[in-house]
């Protein structure tokens, strides 16, 4: 895809999630709109998939950590054709296969069920190993939350990929700077985030997560340096696309309706 169609389907994403949580009542609106632009980049350029065949061996593997923000991802699948878009009128209701954390019997092109935060890494650190193991040529890319950076759970692989040295494996961290119940200075401060990760023996790089250029030249560098595992860490906004919901906490878990799902609508400039 061109940036421009990058930028079209990222549009597309947020209006279908806008939609998607209104109608389930659901939450994590402002956490899925800070990595749609990485999530469109990643499927529009980066990862090699095939929506035809979802279980292709040589397939890269893709972990998002982050399972809660999971409506992005399933629009983004619908979208790049791996299930009928129509499906996504579903989500999270009774009976649905379209769950409200990322499942992996939910959609073809998931692999991995998540939303027990800070198990993505250790996951996608194993997966990396078994394919250098078994000679595999696909990568695995999984996306962390900041907040997730908290925990031990997710230092631990962190240690371990680099003693492997696994450059197969690139995290991409959506450094949106605010977590459940608070910023993320004010839980648990992760400054300096990427000297952390360059401390642990990654080859880490910080980019703007809403420049589609910058996202693409990233990840399409990786691996960084040979013999380590990459690190992006994306300064992304949480909210981004509509200008009530960004940087405000609110919106990790308040549901968009009435007056407030059509103010969100009109900004983003709904083509109907």
């Amino acid at each position: 895809m061109t940036h421009a169609d990058i930028e079209a389907f990222s549009h597309s994403v947020r209006l279908r999630v806008l939609r998607m949580i209104r109608d389930a009542r659901s939450s994590h609106i402002g956490s899925c709109f800070s990595m749609v632009d990485l999530l469109t980049v990643l499927y529009g350029s980066i990862l090699r998939v095939n929506p035809a065949d979802p279980e292709w061996p040589a397939r890269d593997r893709f972990v998002l950590s982050k399972g809660h923000a999971c409506a992005a991802l399933y629009a983004v699948l619908a979208e790049r054709g791996f299930f009928p878009v129509a499906e996504l009128e579903t989500f999270y209701r009774n009976g649905s296969k379209l769950a409200g954390h990322a499942t992996r019997s939910a959609a073809p092109g998931i692999d991995v069920s998540t939303g027990s935060l800070g198990h993505g890494l250790s996951i996608a650190t194993g997966m990396a190993l078994a394919a250098r193991r078994d000679g595999g040529s696909h990568r695995v890319f999984a996306l962390l939350s900041d907040g997730e950076c908290d925990e031990g759970s997710t230092w631990e692989p962190a240690l371990f990929a680099p003693q492997h040295a696994l450059d197969n494996l690139t995290v991409i961290v959506d450094y949106n700077k605010i977590q459940s119940l608070g910023s993320v200075r004010e839980v648990i401060d992760l400054e300096p985030l990427a000297d952390k990760w360059r401390a642990f023996g990654w080859a880490a790089r910080e980019i703007d997560g809403h420049s589609i250029a910058e996202i693409e030249s990233s990840l399409a560098a990786v691996p960084f340096e040979s013999g380590r595992p990459s690190c992006v860490v994306a300064h992304t906004v949480k909210g981004r696309g509509v200008s009530f919901m960004e940087n405000t906490l609110l919106w990790h878990y308040r549901t968009p309706q009435g007056a407030e799902f059509d103010a969100a609508l009109a900004e983003l400039g709904d083509p109907a």
